[in-house]
């Protein structure tokens, strides 16, 4: 089901039959209007739409090349 992650959660918001009404509504054929967090049994996921979480930044505060030299 999932491309790239195992465990992604299903959502209306990046289902393949669901169309945009606003951020929190989605248009699905099956269901109607729908918030963008739910999802039903005719979820279908596509890669494409949707948006990955930021990778976490490295904390570098106080850290100087020293600390990466070998």
């Amino acid at each position: 089901m999932g491309l790239f992650q195992k465990g992604i959660e299903p959502r209306c918001a990046y289902c393949a039959h669901g169309r945009e009404l606003s951020e929190e509504q989605i248009l699905c054929p099956k269901k109607g209007v729908m918030a963008a967090g739910s999802h039903c049994r005719g979820f279908k996921y596509d890669p494409l739409r949707r948006v990955p979480p930021r990778p976490t930044k490295l904390a570098g505060v106080g850290l100087s090349d020293d600390n990466f030299k070998l």
